[in-house]
């Protein structure tokens, strides 16, 4: 039998009134944002900045848990089995989220059930970064260097599977030349090794090269992005240098458990866009070479689906696998 009119008005305005209760209410103790990645790193550097800006906004302590660990996919499973609430995010990042489907034969979660993408808080492009041991000031320069070394090249990542080690994958294709891989547990300890002269050169976002580029121990070629940004505007692009199809974005934002209430997920997007609006955070964001994003989780999800579907081609026509 259909149930009568006021009915079902009746239990409409009670849904809203549920979600808009929920959306007050929210947080009711501390949050946690989980960081997939070493301190020092990019993505720790976006999370406790704006762990500062939300603490005030939601009144609650907001805690930064470094997890680092399987390529990303550690920290994003701790969020992904976590209560469907919102108390527990993630730091995503290409890596464990729209690369590891494709990396991975078996994973503890699924990024596209078990999650709910709730804002991307920053993208940066990769940096091609090489040790000023290196006879090179140019990327010319240095694809001729590393075709000259007939496969004894090595190059560093921040990890087996991550946008940065792909990037590369991608420039040795389109440039002709081998290098090694030599994966690291997060950008710190690779960018230390690119310093140190242990790696020749490396696909890494800006933050954990700047320390070293200004101790003159590392020196910046060029972005893997399509323009120049303007936290990086001296540097010129791949694609200036005659590589267009070297083109990566690496970019990271919240996620929380699939479950999530939409009224939660709506709040905490409608916060993170208000803090990444702030003209103080856009400028310590651009003093480390990382541009604000924001907009709303509809947006973030397509740039998921557009990323996965990239970078899955990519993957595939390569032949690339890994083994957790």
């Amino acid at each position: 039998m259909p149930l009568p009119r006021r009915t079902l008005i009746a239990t409409a305005l009670a849904c809203l009134s549920l979600g808009a209760t929920a959306q007050a209410s929210w947080p009711t103790h501390p949050v946690r944002i989980v960081v997939p990645a070493p301190a020092g790193s990019s993505l720790d550097l976006v999370a406790r900045l704006l762990a500062d800006k939300l603490k005030d906004r939601w009144g609650q302590p907001v805690l930064v848990d470094n997890k680092p660990g399987a390529n990303g996919m550690l920290g994003v499973d701790v969020a992904a089995k976590a209560a469907p609430d919102g108390h527990t995010l993630a730091v995503g990042y290409n890596g464990p989220i729209t690369l590891a489907p494709y990396l991975y034969k078996k994973m503890a979660y699924d990024p596209a059930k078990d999650l709910v993408p709730v804002v991307m808080t920053t993208s940066q492009p990769n940096v091609l970064a090489v040790s000023t041991k290196l006879p090179v000031h140019s990327v010319k320069e240095f694809v001729a260097w590393a075709r000259a070394q007939d496969g004894k090249a090595n190059y560093a990542s921040l990890g087996a599977g991550s946008s940065a080690h792909l990037t590369m994958v991608l420039m040795m294709a389109e440039a002709g030349f081998q290098a090694t891989h030599i994966p690291f547990n997060g950008s710190p300890p690779a960018a230390m090794a690119l310093a140190q002269g242990e790696a020749d050169a490396s696909f890494m976002t800006a933050p954990a090269l700047l320390a070293h580029v200004k101790s003159g121990k590392v020196r910046m070629l060029a972005t893997s992005a399509a323009q120049r940004p303007d936290s990086l505007k001296d540097l010129p692009t791949l694609a200036e240098a005659g590589f267009p199809q070297v083109e990566s974005l690496a970019w990271n934002g919240l996620f929380s458990a699939a479950g999530t209430p939409p009224a939660v997920v709506a709040k905490i997007n409608a916060d993170v866009n208000a803090a990444l609006r702030e003209p103080a955070l856009k400028t310590l964001f651009d003093a480390q070479g990382l541009s604000a994003v924001g907009g709303s989780a509809d947006d973030f999800k397509r740039q998921l689906e557009a990323d996965s579907k990239r970078w899955g081609g990519i993957i595939r026509k390569a032949g690339i696998t890994l083994d957790q």
